[in-house]
């Protein structure tokens, strides 16, 4: 088993990689489409405070506020670099959104801070109790009836979208990876104490099954 690390690991894994980020998602990964869908299925009110955990170049956080301009948006990650590709974002969108260093098993928020945490294509690379770790820190800061919404690989369902994830698999590591190949993201929520966890849909992409989650911290 791999030993646990809290080194940040980049989006794409090498850190040469990362201004092809935002390209190589939008043109393989239908993420209009996936993004659109996980901010419907968080049903975000006016008044919410919303969390974008690992929010990378802050494409789902622009998209967020885009659409409610009325909710309090913040966005974590825990790589500067990608963090200045995302300010450069909202400086060209004019949108004026806090954007926070940190790592997703150490939030640098209170106790019951957020109505809505969004996450897109970030647990895949955790390790299995980073994975437990960062559930359990969003647990902490979402408010009670808060909920946790999640776009991420999800089990394949047919040996073509198990191929196509063996690449993600080669790129990101098998380790970080496995408990998605499975479909654990479920369990490793119901695990962290949400309620009303589901798989709400799957989609299939030239890299494999994307899944979205949606889950509930108890009032």
């Amino acid at each position: 088993m791999e030993k646990n690390s809290d080194k940040y690991k980049p989006a794409l894994n090498y850190d040469w990689l990362t201004r092809f980020y935002d390209p190589l998602i939008q043109w393989t990964m239908r993420e209009e489409t996936f993004k659109s869908q996980l901010i419907r299925q968080a049903q975000i009110q006016t008044d919410h405070h919303v969390l974008d955990l690992a929010c990378g170049t802050a494409t789902l956080t622009i998209l967020i506020k885009n659409r409610f301009p009325e909710a309090t948006v913040i966005g974590l990650d825990g790589d500067p670099k990608v963090l200045e590709i995302a300010r450069a974002k909202l400086a060209k969108e004019q949108l004026d959104i806090p954007l926070d260093l940190g790592m997703s098993f150490d939030l640098p928020y209170t106790n019951n801070s957020f109505d809505r945490v969004l996450s897109s294509l970030f647990f895949h690379h955790l390790t299995r109790e980073n994975k437990s770790r960062t559930l359990a820190e969003v647990h902490r800061v979402l408010k009670p009836g808060g909920e946790i919404h999640i776009a991420d690989w999800g089990r394949p369902r047919s040996a073509l979208m198990r191929t196509a994830f063996f690449l993600v698999q080669m790129l990101d590591g098998f380790a970080t990876t496995k408990d998605n190949a499975d479909g654990l993201i479920p369990q490793l929520l119901l695990e962290s104490g949400f309620i009303e966890v589901s798989e709400t849909v799957q989609y299939p992409t030239l890299f494999g099954p994307l899944s979205l989650y949606s889950a509930r911290k108890p009032d």
